[in-house]
């Protein structure tokens, strides 16, 4: 079951894939008060593709997760056969 370095690098990439979600999602937010057009639309990309990449930086470790237990998983059930 994956060594407790593994499951640590993991958290943190969870965790800060998190914050920058949470960023992300405050900084769409803040464009739609601006006034200017040119910045809304900056912020709004800016804003899109810091969620792309913390989504992305979310399933990471949620694949890695799956996959560790599904591979448990099968190993025990070709035991038991």
């Amino acid at each position: 079951m994956g060594s407790p370095s593994w499951w640590i690098r993991n958290i943190v990439i969870a965790l800060g894939s998190a914050f920058f979600l949470a960023f992300g999602i405050e900084s769409m937010v803040a464009a739609y008060g601006l006034r200017n057009a040119h910045e809304f639309i900056v912020y709004f990309f800016s804003s899109s593709f810091i969620i792309l990449l913390s989504l992305v930086g979310l399933l990471y470790p949620i694949l890695q997760v799956y996959t560790l237990f599904r591979a448990g998983k099968d190993e025990r059930h070709e035991e038991k056969s």
